[in-house]
């Protein structure tokens, strides 16, 4: 072990970690891939067959070349590196992830490149390069067994199908061993599969080929220069004269003498032929990235991309599925790296191979890359969850979008930048077919074939690698080039400051082009410097993005604790961003997208690596970000506080371009050149085409006198830091944790494992933390953090079990996460309304906390599915609970039940029933909504109207009540299937029952709803029904339902009107006909049959000509009536009433009809002026979305019409004996018809302009009340005439008029308010302040009205 010792030493500064070949293993033969067989295990389990007869005995449908064989890792050099201990199974299965496969010499054997990433428990990344080719079999024993198995094949396929002899190579869906090499060329495979279908295999007459894979393991991802490595070193093997040196040179120069370039520097080193160039960013730049971006533009195109982006910004489901292992891995790295400053906080595995798909069961968000296989077709791949899954076919340039789905801000002028830079690359835009959301998958019956056809030659043509620019671009150009006028005019407006970008752009496509091998560079050089400049360019547009965004998030970040250890130990109960703030200064189109990502789990890390960044080292793409942003403030490109939506372009991709062509032309370090070793003579003799066996005792220690050796133990010590502060990092909140808990993904296979050993010992972070801050920790690194390496041995079913009791506990803790934080939102919310502090949740945030709990159910309702129908696993539940439950009710329908007579009613209770609780009536009314389209949109709809209705808990507890069905649709580890937590999950949906939603009714605004209206008289002093002929008119914040005549003698009725929403007044009257045409009206009843909302409209007062005052209309004010049962269950947490309609008690004792109850003191009136003025006031400063109803605060109880009442009824001298009442109205007639008089006579002509002025708006404005075609009584003109004079700013102009009046003196007594000029003048001042705001009155209030 010296030697291994010897070479971990420079481990950490070693620009690569291992050298491996993987291939057969002649000494066992060939051996069926275990992998296979259990993949074969689980779908057998999955489809309800038996599971062990499908693993027993070998697949002799399959023809033998196409089956499975197991590789083996050969050699690996050195032994072992310890500072990344080799996991072999891992390696094995990622460097060969379909087996061995074999090859005669009529297929095609062109070698293959594909890379992979293996990310360790401590979140650290090693990076894969494997260049596969195909080796001749030399070993009489294999070539016998495969001889071998071809003949049982064909006895087999002879006796089960006697007629048809051809057709052997169908690949099964089971296989793993995909197809990926026939794609290249469909017609050699055609013309092969004939040839074997008559004769197989034959060893007497074919030569057998099978895979061998070379591979670098590397820590960082050189992509470019491994390539070219690996490439050189097989060139060496096939050529046709030996190299220069053993091959052995070269493995042991890049494992132990090439180092890792220092930060912004570029290093060369020497492959078998030619020099190898690569470059690393310096610490101020964006990190390294050497997947070529171009290439993920290209195979999806740019808007797709864009799309999956966002997908990944709003941490979805991300499956990437392609025949091409380079593509997936390709398009994933590409996807990660956009995200600076971000980084990915799930599941991340790249290559997913076929034997683990049922880890797409996981419930949590993922990016995986699914490998398709040759002719599978998307509709036969059954994936377990799709309602939040983004789905990208890269092969098919096509995606699946989830529904719901916020756009990226600026979208379509940011990818109109993006084009521009492709463009002037020469690469054209146009590749990608548009995105397709959920609702319309792809309907093009071309064959799959055909299409990747098609697709490859439009590729070709518009690739810019072949110096093609797309047809249409190159033609406008030639146009352009071509034409003299056309120049001219382009020459003119450049003069005079006009630029002409998009010809520039293809202009400059065309020359990046035509400048090949310039400065002495091959080719190759040429392609790799431009490929590096284009990723550079397309990054930097996508940074520039998100610094202007979160220009100023550093002003909302809380940083509220001492010191870390305490920051630490109270990370779960703090706010660390001030979320509400935030998205108040953001212009409005970004909020959609905004208040989804400020949730995430990456945005969360981000916030929590500022925070600690007080304390520690700045993580480093956080220390570039803010290093840009204060860049940004220096040019002071806007003022951080005026926020605009306008769209600002990267300025800075010259000069990124131009940095990474300056590292390339100036190599920093040139590594020693290959030399020869100290070998043994005679071994690693050349044979052609064979990779030879390698003398493993000098590769397996590096050179002792290394100059860059020393360097170690400072990397070694900065590395513990890094990694001290990744565990801290780690530490960050729920989600994450959640994620840690429930999975954890060992390496880039997702084989996840769980150790019961206690965690291993934490260092304490530099500032010393005290046992309970390390206890912490260690509970928050948490359940599976420490894990041994796995075997693929373990991954049986009992260990799959217990994967998914850990997904069971994550998604226990996530629901309770959620639900907390909704209540505690909505009640800081509801405090406020109460009066306490400041709010904090805005709608927008409201519903993404929504959207977000409806996401939770369905991951919950999809994990451990038996089989998956629909598309939503909730939406599918239900429907099958109601076709049983249908079943069962007509099955007791039939059976005759005895008959109970019904109790009669007291005939005094007129009043609307209690709506029934029903799972099935609501699933019903959301069938019937037309504007949702699919299920996934049903099951939401579903959610949110159960939520609203305070039943979610209690529908879901009756749907999985029916256990027969819960067994027979969920395996048994499945979430649904844990009696004890879905106990505890049900409890915490309970929880919401505390506050009010009205996420249904302010979502579906369009849709039709039944409501039922229910009059209800005072029968003790008036007739139940009137001779006249009742109408109503109901309205509501989204409008009103006109008016509807009640039928004679009924007191009920039903009528179906688009959402309204929540309903404010209700206008009743009567046409006074026949001769009980008096109506003395208790209340209104309004109730939405959907939502069963019931809403009083109290009135107590008399419609009808000469009673009370007259009125034969009014106007009442609703409140939401609590379902019953619910009053006295702790009204201290539940919302604050909404307002209501003026009370009986109120009208009676103000017009004195009986002079009852005690009289309100003077006080007490100019209080309640106040206070009404002061409600309506604060109803201004709140956002516009969440002020609720102004009409409640006008006419309501306490409202600003009842105080002015009770302040004009103070010493009003109203009852006289045997004399009717006089009301308010009439003293304010008779001072307008003094002021009309005394006009006529021209008394007031002397007076100052403005008051005569006013004078005239009072008179105009109540003549128009008095002559309204409207039977309003005179308590409603005078709330009218307050209303009007609130809205036109002129109430605090007319007081003084009345006052000075002489009316006054005979219609009110000398201590009345009105007569006391002080109180006079401090109301005008109060009734002033409401100047500031626009007051809008309700159609009801303002009706038939013409000023």
């Amino acid at each position: 072990m010296s030697g291994s010792s010897a070479a971990s030493g420079a481990a950490p500064c070693r620009f690569a970690h291992y050298f491996v070949i993987c291939g057969i293993d002649t000494e066992t033969g060939l051996e069926p891939d275990e992998l296979a067989a259990l993949y074969q295990w689980l779908e057998a389990d999955r489809q309800g067959r038996d599971p062990d007869t499908a693993a027993t005995g070998e697949n002799f449908e399959q023809s033998p070349l196409k089956r499975t064989f197991k590789s083996k890792v050969l050699a690996r050099y050195p032994e072992n590196v310890e500072w990344n201990p080799f996991d072999q199974d891992a390696v094995n299965m990622l460097c060969m992830p379909k087996g061995l496969s074999f090859r005669t010499q009529v297929d095609q054997r062109d070698p293959q490149f594909h890379s992979f990433i293996i990310t360790k428990e401590d979140g650290s990344r090693t990076y894969g390069f494997v260049h596969t080719f195909y080796e001749e079999v030399t070993s009489p024993q294999i070539c016998s067994a495969m001889q071998t198995l071809y003949q049982m094949h064909n006895a087999e396929h002879a006796s089960a199908n006697p007629t048809s002899s051809s057709s052997s190579s169908s690949s099964s869906m089971d296989s793993l061993a995909s197809s990926l090499d026939e794609v290249d060329s469909p017609t050699s495979s055609s013309s092969s599969s004939t040839c074997r279908a008559a004769g197989g295999y034959d060893s007497s007459r074919d030569t057998l080929y099978v895979s061998k894979a070379l591979c670098l393991i590397t820590p960082m991802p050189f992509m470019h220069a491994c390539r070219r490595f690996l490439s050189q070193l097989h060139r060496a093997v096939t050529a046709a004269t030996a190299p220069p040196l053993p091959l052995e040179s070269y493995v042991h120069n890049i494992l132990y003498e090439v180092p890792l370039p220092a930060p912004g520097r570029s290093l060369k080193f020497h492959g078998v032929y030619e020099p190898i160039v690569c470059q690393r960013p310096g610490l101020g730049e964006l990190p390294l990235a050497d997947f070529p971006l171009a290439e993920a533009f290209s195979l999806l195109g740019v808007e797709n991309l864009v799309q999956v982006f966002t997908c990944t910004l709003l941490e979805m489901q991300i499956l990437l599925y392609s025949q091409d292992y380079q593509r997936l891995m390709t398009v994933a790295e590409g996807i990660t790296t956009l995200l600076f400053p971000f980084q990915w906080q799930h599941v991340y595995v790249p290559i997913l191979p076929a034997s683990l798909l049922h880890f797409l069961d996981a419930p949590v968000p993922y990016l995986m890359g699914l490998q398709s296989k040759e002719g599978t077709d998307r509709s036969k791949l059954e994936l377990p969850q799709e309602a939040n899954l983004c789905f990208v076919d890269i092969d098919n340039h096509y995606i699946e979008l989830p529904e719901d789905f916020p756009h990226f801000p600026n979208k379509t002028e940011f990818i109109q930048e993006l084009n521009e830079v492709l463009l002037s690359f020469g690469m054209s835009a146009k590749t990608g077919a548009p995105p397709q959301t959920r609702s319309s998958p792809s309907s093009t019956p071309s064959t799959p074939g055909r299409e990747r056809k098609t697709a490859a030659l439009l590729q070709l043509e518009d690739d810019g690698r072949n110096g093609n620019l797309a047809g249409e671009e190159l033609a406008v150009l030639e146009l352009l080039q071509g034409n003299a006028t056309l120049e001219r005019l382009q020459a003119l407006t450049k003069r005079t400051g006009v630029t002409v970008a998009r010809v520039d752009a293809l202009r400059a496509g065309v020359k990046a082009q035509g400048t090949d091998g310039q400065g002495g560079r091959t080719p190759a050089e040429e392609e790799e410097l431009r490929n590096a400049k284009l990723n550079v360019q397309l990054r930097e547009v996508f940074a520039s993005r998100f610094t202007t965004m979160f220009a100023d998030y550093e002003a909302f970040v809380i940083q509220s604790a001492p010191d870390l250890e305490s920051w630490l130990t109270n990370r779960e109960q703090m706010h660390n961003f001030d979320k509400a703030s935030f998205l108040s200064d953001q212009p409005e189109p970004y909020l959609p997208f905004l208040s989804h990502f400020i949730e995430t789990q990456m945005f969360a890390t981000f916030i929590d690596n500022k925070i600690m960044s007080q304390w520690e080292e700045k993580e480093p793409l956080l220390r570039v970000f803010d290093t840009r942003i204060d860049k940004a403030r220096l040019y002071n490109v806007r003022a951080p506080s005026l926020r605009s939506s306008s769209y600002q372009r990267c300025s800075i991709l010259k000069e990124s371009a131009h940095t990474i062509e300056q590292r390339l032309n100036k190599i920093d370090h040139t590594a020693i050149h290959p030399h020869l070793l100290d070998m043994k003579i005679g071994q690693g003799k050349y044979e052609q085409g064979f990779f030879p066996k390698l003398q493993a005792d000098v590769l397996n220690t590096g050179p002792t006198n290394n100059k860059w050796s020393h360097r170690t133990m400072t990397t070694q010590r900065r590395k513990d830091r890094h990694r001290q502060q990744t565990e801290h990092l780690n530490l960050d909140n729920d989600l994450k944790e959640q994620v840690e808990g429930c999975l954890v993904l060992q390496n880039s296979m997702a084989f996840w494992e769980w150790d019961k050993a206690s965690p291993p010992p934490i260092k304490p972070p530099k500032k010393s933390a005290s046992a309970s801050c390390l206890k912490y920790m260690q509970e928050a690194r948490g359940l599976g953090k420490n894990l041994r390496q796995p075997k693929l041995s373990d991954l049986s079913p009992a260990v799959i079990a217990q994967t998914n009791w850990k997904f069971v506990e994550g998604l226990l803790k996530e629901c309770r996460m959620k639900t907390k934080r909704m209540l505690v939102e909505k009640m800081g919310r509801e405090a406020v309304e109460l009066g306490h502090g400041e709010a904090n949740i805005t709608g927008l945030e409201e519903n993404t906390l929504i959207a977000s709990l409806c996401d939770l159910l369905e991951r919950i309702w999809s994990h451990g599915l038996q089989v998956k129908q629909g598309k939503s696993a909730l939406w599918s539940h239900l429907v099958h609970y109601q076709a049983r439950e249908e079943k069962l009710e007509q099955q007791q329908a039939e059976s005759p039940v005895p008959h109970v007579p019904e109790r009669r009613k007291s005939d005094c209770s007129i009043a609307l029933p209690a709506p029934r609780v029903s799972l099935i009536q609501d699933m019903r009314h959301i069938k019937n909504m037309s504007e949702i389209k699919t299920d996934v949109g049903r099951a939401r709809a579903w959610i949110r109207l159960s939520l609203e209705k305070k039943v979610l808990s209690q529908h879901l507890k009756q749907l999985l009540s029916r256990q027969a069905l819960t067994k027979k649709l969920y395996k048994r580890y499945a979430f649904l299937r844990c009696e004890e937590e879905k106990e505890q999950f049900l409890f915490h949906l309970l929880s919401l029952n505390a506050v009010d939603y009205f996420c249904f009714t302010s979502v579906f605004t369009t849709i039709m709803i039944p409501y039922r209206v229910v009059i209800i008289p005072i029968k003790k002093l008036s007739n139940a029904m009137t001779t006249s002929n009742p109408w109503v008119c109901v309205s509501g914040e989204l409008g009103d339902s006109g008016i509807m005549q009640i039928p004679k003698n009924v007191l009920e009725m039903t009528f179906d009107c688009q959402n309204l929403g929540k309903l404010t007044t209700v206008q009743l009257g009567h046409d006074n006909a026949g001769l009980l045409a008096k109506w003395l009206v208790d209340c209104v009843m309004v109730r939405n049959e959907i939502t069963g909302h019931t809403y009083k409209f109290p009135c107590g007062r008399w419609l009808g000509k000469g009673v009370d005052d007259g009125s034969l209309e009014r106007v009442l004010i609703g409140e939401l009536v609590l379902p019953s049962g619910e009053e006295d269950s702790g009204r201290g947490c539940r919302t604050p009433p909404l307002q209501r309609s003026p009370s009986q008690v109120r009208r009676i004792s103000i017009t004195s009809l009986s002079g009852r109850g005690p009289k309100p003191t003077s006080a007490q009136i100019q209080e309640a002026i106040g206070e009404a003025v002061n409600v309506i006031i604060k109803h201004f400063h709140k956002p516009e979305k969440e002020r609720g109803n102004l009409t409640v605060l006008l006419c309501g109880e306490n409202s600003l019409v009842a105080a002015l009442e009770q302040f004009f009824h103070h010493g009003f001298k109203s009852a006289r004996l045997f004399q009717k009442t006089v009301f308010v109205w009439d003293f304010v007639e008779k001072a307008v018809a003094y002021m009309e008089s005394a006009d006529q006579m021209g008394d007031l002509r002397e007076t100052a302009e403005p008051l005569g002025m006013t004078c005239q708006s009072l008179c105009r404005y109540v003549n128009a009340i008095n002559s309204t075609p409207r039977n309003i009584g005179k308590d409603g003109k005078f709330q009218l005439l307050v209303c009007l004079g609130a809205r036109d700013r002129l109430l605090p102009q007319w007081l003084p008029l009345l006052v000075e009046c002489p009316v006054i003196l005979r219609m009110y007594e000398d201590t009345a308010l009105l007569r006391d000029r002080a109180t006079v003048n401090s109301l005008i001042a109060v009734l002033e302040t409401l100047h500031d705001f626009s007051i809008t009155l309700e159609a009801s209030l303002v009706k038939g009205i013409d000023l």
